[in-house]
């Protein structure tokens, strides 16, 4: 028998009990909307959970430090560096040294008309800062000898001497949050990091000295990589170095780095690599003892979801074998005719597994086309009604946080796990309609 006289047999026996066939196949298309949604609340659920943690910081960085505070055989040094920088996953590592002195102020603008008292001082790989994930607001990484890097909001640190006290500095937090815990309408600072030249005044216990800087970038705030990308002042090693070695006056002495920070290629290395440096003896921080138990949680929750859809598809496929076992029962004289003519074995238990495997193709298509517009309404409820929000609600986006998120791989896994539930669904009767003898076939009224 051909393909196409197959198909046009399937079909007509799938038309002959519509009412029956369209029952079948609502069956199928609830359990797999159940399954469609289900999951894509589970994945939502994770999206989310990731926009949480990157929001905290950098998922990628791991910050390695020495124990007992240095004070043991493992130091951060030179040698440590390299072999950071060999273990596989890593593309960049970069030390970080801060400036401990008694005190350090940092002044800006003509006759020194601006002061902040304080100020984080880090020296860092500076060419590395890219590579590391550090964003610039304005600017780019320092790249001469007193360039140096600002934190995104250092400016507010500043307070302008020639105001009266209490009114002399810019409140940043004036401006309120919006839904997103963005800081909204800040008021700008009295100066531009960028466009004035400023001056480090450094006292230590042997006296105190000025270091001439230039801001040739701005970083933007990033907790996990270290305070100073808000309010601080990142240099090269080499310029903090120096300044040290000022500090120190005639009692110099070999500085180990506090940290060193390593960037791993991908989220999923970094649980190895972190293993790998803990390994060589060194304390480790990183956001993946964060992240490991919420992608546990979010991944068992998406497994309950999932199974409670897949509940409701088995229950289909009950629907399905019943529907074929009475369209046998109704055909058996048809048949034996078929038999009767020489008709392949085989072709008969094609025919009924193409109806069955038609119901559960129907049924999935239907049910991913009502299950994409139902977590696109969804979105839509959580995000806003409006035409604005329509397309952040299907594709999401920067600041969008979906509740429903279906990725194209969920609704080819439903269809295809409709088609294979009918098809499964389909088996046994199909086997039963072959066993039929020819003759009883016939005689069957």
């Amino acid at each position: 028998m051909r393909r196409q006289d197959l198909l046009r047999m399937c079909l007509q026996n799938l038309l002959r009990r519509k009412s029956r066939t369209i029952l079948t196949v609502l069956g199928v298309l609830i359990g797999c909307c159940s399954i469609v949604i289900m999951v894509s609340l589970g994945i939502g659920m994770k999206e989310s959970q990731e926009k949480l943690l990157a929001e905290m910081g950098d998922l990628t960085i791991i910050t390695a430090t020495a124990p007992q505070g240095g004070r043991g055989k493992a130091k951060l040094d030179e040698n440590l560096v390299r072999q950071l920088k060999g273990i596989d996953g890593v593309v960049a590592v970069t030390p970080k040294q801060s400036l401990e002195v008694d005190e350090i102020r940092l002044v800006a603008g003509t006759g020194n008309r601006y002061v902040a008292d304080w100020t984080t001082v880090v020296g860092m790989d500076t060419q590395a800062m890219e590579q590391m994930g550090y964003h610039f607001v304005d600017g780019a990484a320092a790249g001469s000898t007193g360039d140096v890097v600002a934190g995104q909001y250092l400016a507010y640190n500043f307070k302008d001497t020639l105001r009266p006290e209490g009114r002399n500095t810019v409140d940043r937090w004036s401006g309120g949050w919006d839904e997103n815990g963005n800081l909204v309408d800040v008021p700008p600072p009295y100066l531009d990091p960028m466009k004035e030249k400023m001056t480090l005044e450094i006292s230590t216990e042997s006296g105190k000295f000025t270091v001439p800087i230039k801001v040739v970038g701005v970083t933007k705030e990033d907790y996990s990589k270290g305070s100073e990308t808000s309010e601080g002042i990142i240099m090269s090693l080499g310029d903090l170095r120096k300044i040290l070695d000022k500090a120190q006056g005639n009692k110099k002495k070999a500085v180990p780095y506090d940290s060193v920070l390593v960037k791993v290629a991908h989220i999923s290395r970094v649980a190895d690599v972190e293993s790998e440096i803990k390994g060589l003896g060194y304390s480790t921080e990183s956001m993946e003892s964060v992240r490991k138990p919420m992608e546990k949680e979010a991944r068992q929750k998406q497994l309950m979801l999932g199974g409670l859809g897949a509940i409701s598809l088995f229950v289909a496929a009950l629907g399905i074998t019943n529907t074929m076992i009475m369209s046998i029962s109704e055909r058996t004289r048809e048949i034996g005719i078929m038999k009767a003519l020489g008709c392949y074995v085989t072709d008969i238990r094609v025919m009924f597994l193409s109806e069955a495997g038609a119901i559960g193709l129907i049924g999935g298509v239907i049910g991913c086309i009502i299950s994409f517009i139902a977590s696109v309404v969804i979105n839509l409820v959580s995000l806003g009604p409006s035409m604005e929000n329509l397309l952040p609600a299907i594709v999401g986006g920067e600041g969008v946080s979906r509740i429903s998120v279906i990725p194209p791989w969920l609704l080819l896994f439903a269809v295809l796990f409709s088609v294979l539930i009918g098809l499964g669904s389909g088996y046994y009767p199909a086997n039963k309609a072959v066993r039929i003898p020819a003759l009883e076939a016939i005689k069957s009224e």
